[in-house]
């Protein structure tokens, strides 16, 4: 006979549970009193029992226990009414100890005789416990009611935020609660130390997780708030700070074509959403951004975009279309010599000064006019923080020899467009200067390459950098330097200045800081731009002595000009100038505020030597004279007559809308009678 194993179904689930289960194995639901069976038919007693599987257990083959001893039911607690295995000492639910003794055998209602006990399942006993301690800890979802982790600080299942513990609490926090209070009302023991070492441990992770999750509320709901803040602008500025930093071209760029502004901030709530705290700071701009992460194109394109937008009224952008003129006839007079050193050359020699009708202008109207034209901070930082320029008060008052630096483009081209403003006032932004620098680097290669090897080799030694390096780095290096005067944007370094001065044909000298600066303010290291630049190449009679004079601040060259005079006045202090009355001079020093002798770069072996012969070599290239106070200084020579009439058609229209800004002269009253009559 073979046995027979009638399983009950569940009228929620319809899971087949087992007959000795007295509540659903999969819902937990109570089983319905019409299941019951005769426990003839649920265990038949024939032969042995095969193997059984438990639909619970992980696959565990399990064999059916024999008949136990114990009482066939389960027994009630008194306090929770729980129904607890025959085996259990303690109640599961409320921990109290079992009441009646082990030897008590519960009777069966309506018959005399004792009912066999039904067998128990050691499984069934371990999942109930798994299942009770789950219970315990986790929390009810209020919405859908599904049972989430502790740690969860919203629902798995609709995402609804974990309920209050104060307004509405989880039914974990029901259960230990009652817990708690009955074990205090029986003046119940605890189980053992391992159970209250774990219900203190469940008490700190439920308040962890309770703290934690208001925290996260709080932070959910305020980059809530940030986001639904956010325009479409917002957006795009905060994927360009990205864009910096990932080296993302495009975001920049679309952040640009939007009409964004290039010299905004980011604030503190931009930050936090972001989330980048190494990367992004409060007050950052994307040209600060550039400048940390060192995006040199990206650099030179903010850069530009910021000095376009600055409000400025100089020649130049007053009058465009005669600034075009000027730009062809500089690319004119351009020429390249013939010869071994076919080097490029410009045949006019110009100069810009200030128009010295400047003067005639009321005082209020000056200082508009020196606001347009003049960067103030470069100015500053020159005369007053290093003591650059304008430290004689005798170049700048008796002398009239004033340096004003002009406002010039804050980008990559600052070096070419400081020197065409000197000399015809106007920028390079055709890049055709720097297009000459180019092929006069790469067409006389091994000629500045002689100097510039000459010239780095001695001045590491003189710093005490004894090092050497082999021909192939040497090479390297120069390749790189010839690159960089080919690519638009591309700073340049002390040997283009160098190259400069052979195609103006004249002499350039730049008062420059001493040291490298961070945006910061910190002291990067030494600058090595100041000092005098000399055509050492061409031959003097082919050049001219009169000198521009450039400034350099913080990786920015301004041309620095002076303003015109009324003749020289004998201020040479006896020198023999030679000059016309319609000749405006400019003193350049070429000593520093501390009366040492300005450097002069790219010398060879044969012409470095003491303090005489570097001034020797001065006063050959230059026009010189010692002034009263006993300053060496070099002559800049500017005069009308050789400027180009655009030049002084610009000047003339840029200078006529500051005159019509003139106040009015007041009438007498004789005047307005006439008027009226």
């Amino acid at each position: 006979m073979t046995e027979v194993c009638v399983k009950w179904s569940c009228e929620y689930c319809t899971y087949e549970n087992w007959p000795s289960a007295v509540k659903c194995t999969m819902c937990r639901a109570q089983r319905p009193s019409g299941t019951i069976i005769s426990e003839a038919e649920a265990f038949p007693d024939p032969g042995p029992a095969p193997l059984l599987i438990c639909p619970d257990s992980s696959a565990r083959p399990r064999v059916r226990p024999a008949q136990s001893s114990e009482p066939s039911g389960k027994w009630a607690c008194p306090v929770c009414t729980f129904l607890n295995w025959p085996r259990a000492l303690r109640c599961t639910q409320c921990l109290r100890q079992r009441v009646c003794s082990p030897t008590d055998r519960p009777q069966t209602s309506g018959s005399a005789h004792r009912r066999p006990a039904p067998p128990t399942d050691p499984c069934e006993e371990h999942n109930d416990r798994n299942r009770l301690n789950m219970r315990l800890q986790c929390w009810t979802c209020s919405a859908c009611t599904y049972q989430n982790w502790p740690k969860s600080a919203r629902c798995v299942v609709c995402d609804r935020a974990r309920p209050g513990d104060a307004h509405q609490p989880s039914e974990a926090g029901e259960i230990n609660g009652q817990e708690r209070r009955r074990a205090r009302g029986s003046g119940a023991q605890r189980n053992s130390p391992a159970a209250a070492k774990h219900e203190a441990e469940l008490q700190i992770e439920l308040a962890g997780a309770h703290s934690g999750k208001e925290e996260l509320e709080m932070d959910f709901k305020k980059l809530k708030q940030i986001k639904n803040r956010m325009r479409k602008t917002d957006w795009l500025f905060l994927n360009a700070c990205t864009g910096v930093v990932e080296g993302d071209l495009s975001a920049v760029e679309a952040y640009k074509s939007s009409g964004g502004d290039i010299a905004r901030q980011m604030n503190t709530d931009e930050v936090r959403l972001l989330n980048r705290p190494s990367a992004f700071d409060s007050g950052f701009t994307l040209v600060h951004l550039a400048i940390r992460f060192q995006r040199q194109d990206m650099l030179a394109i903010l850069l530009t975009e910021v000095s376009q937008r600055a409000v400025k009224c100089i020649p130049s952008m007053v009058c465009p279309e005669l600034t075009e003129q000027i730009r062809r006839e500089i690319s004119a007079s351009l020429h390249q010599r013939k010869g071994d050193f076919n080097c490029y050359f410009l045949t006019e020699l110009v100069t810009f000064t200030l128009p010295a009708d400047i003067e005639d202008l009321p005082p209020a109207v000056q200082e508009k006019l020196f606001d347009d034209v003049l960067d103030r901070d470069v100015q500053k930082e020159l005369e007053e923080e290093s003591a650059v320029i304008n430290w004689s008060l005798e170049s700048g008052t008796r002398l009239d020899s004033r340096l004003y630096a002009l406002w010039n483009r804050t980008a990559g081209d600052c070096l070419l467009d400081s020197v065409l403003q000197a000399t015809w006032g106007i920028y390079d932004k055709d890049s055709v200067l720097r297009k000459t620098l180019h092929d006069s680097l790469h067409d006389c290669s091994h000629w500045f390459y002689t100097r510039w090897k000459e010239w780095e080799s001695w001045y590491s030694q003189s710093f005490g950098l004894h090092f050497s390096l082999r021909e192939e780095q040497w090479q390297e290096d120069w390749t790189f330097i010839i690159n960089l005067a080919s690519q638009p944007g591309a700073s340049l370094e002390q040997t283009h200045i160098f190259v400069l001065a052979h195609i103006l044909r004249r002499p350039i000298i730049v008062y420059g800081v001493k040291y490298y600066k961070s945006f910061r303010g910190e002291t990067l290291g030494y600058t090595r731009f100041q000092g005098v630049y000399l055509p050492l190449l061409w031959e003097q009679s082919f050049c001219w002595k009169s000198p521009i004079a450039l400034g350099y601040t913080r990786g920015h060259f301004s041309a620095l000009v002076g303003m015109e005079t009324d003749g020289c006045d004998n201020r040479g202090a006896g020198a023999n100038l030679n000059t016309d009355e319609d000749v405006s001079v400019t003193f350049l020093p070429l000593v520093d505020s501390e009366r040492k002798l300005l450097q002069i770069h790219f010398l060879s072996a044969q012409e470095m030597g003491g303090e005489e012969q570097q001034e020797q070599l001065l006063r050959d290239w230059l026009d010189c004279c010692v002034t009263e106070g006993g300053t060496l200084a070099a002559l800049q020579k500017s005069s009308r007559r050789t400027h180009s009439p655009l030049i002084t058609q610009m000047l003339e229209q840029w200078l006529s809308g500051y005159r019509q800004i003139l106040p009015r002269p007041e009438l007498s009253d004789g005047e307005e009678d006439e008027d009226d009559d």
